[in-house]
């Protein structure tokens, strides 16, 4: 299945550096996500607290967070309909990688949601134990991705699973985890309105249109496949996420430069869109309550 090419035109008003960051997770049980994200997907455990948020976890792949854990007890899952989280996107930076995770899941018995080639990345869905969505991908060269003017050809077929994990030298070494590199390639979102994902995220953000359904759109800084994805599958004109429910907090845009951040603020401000400072960091919410963090990346060590 191909997507269908959107009128849209590349504006390139976000740098092309710009790509995601940290996402900040609430999870009924902490320790229980902690030990599925280490010891089945293989994140380090960079830092845990306690403070008047309640218990939390950093988690990542070397030194780099990715996801931000925050218990929330006895919170109920994310209602079918409505917005918020579809998916969060953690990109590792080879088929082989994405092989080793399939090992450990297998290894574990841990259920797999299913596969998917998008052309431009080979993807697994899986659940973690709240039934937050997540989506484990590996990304084919660029120069292997086809475009059709500024949209990027993208749709979704079976993937070769055994190819997949023949890439891994000896599969039956033990897992030692996500590698470096590994970064939060995307996010997918729950929204209410596609046309209204359009004017915010992209209109006023910034992000490049580059591929779309009648139903999703997907956008992106420096013609990557996406940054963002938004649906509206089970979430047309629905009700966000209950404040009581597990699931996304805040997602992180990071930004390569404080120019770059003050370009963002602009049009932020152009767009009557409300957003606070904390610290040197920018928060908003979207039209559905996501909350967005935009921050300028730290310089490598």
């Amino acid at each position: 299945m191909a997507f269908n090419q959107v009128d849209a035109a590349v504006k390139n008003l976000l740098d092309p550096a710009t790509h995601m960051g940290p996402v900040t997770l609430a999870v009924s049980n902490l320790a229980q996500s902690v030990d599925f994200y280490t010891r089945v997907l293989g994140m380090r455990e960079l830092q845990t607290g306690a403070g008047a948020d309640g218990k939390s976890a950093t988690l990542g792949a070397g030194e780099t967070p990715l996801l931000h854990l925050r218990e929330v007890p006895g919170g109920r899952r994310q209602p079918g309909y409505s917005t918020g989280l579809y998916h969060v996107a953690i990109l590792v930076p080879t088929r082989a990688d994405l092989g080793r995770v399939i090992l450990s899941l297998a290894r574990e018995q841990y259920p797999i949601g299913g596969f998917g080639d998008h052309y431009v990345s080979e993807a697994m869905y899986l659940d973690d134990p709240d039934g937050i969505g997540l989506e484990i991908y590996r990304d084919r060269p660029r120069s292997e991705w086809q475009w059709d003017g500024d949209q990027v050809v993208m749709g979704t077929e079976m993937v070769d699973v055994d190819a997949v994990i023949k890439s891994v030298d000896d599969p039956n070494a033990p897992y030692t985890g996500m590698p470096d590199g590994t970064t939060i390639g995307h996010v997918h979102l729950r929204v209410g309105d596609i046309p209204q994902a359009r004017r915010f995220y992209s209109d006023i953000l910034g992000f490049d249109v580059i591929a779309g359904l009648p139903t999703a759109l997907f956008v992106s800084a420096g013609r990557y496949h996406h940054h963002l994805g938004m649906n509206i599958w089970h979430s047309r004109n629905a009700p966000p996420v209950p404040a009581d429910a597990v699931g996304m907090r805040e997602y992180t845009i990071l930004v390569p430069t404080s120019e770059a951040l003050a370009q963002l603020v602009t049009r932020l401000e152009a767009g009557g869109i409300v957003y606070q400072h904390e610290e040197s960091d920018v928060l908003l919410n979207d039209p559905w309550q996501n909350a967005i963090r935009l921050t300028v990346e730290p310089a490598s060590a």
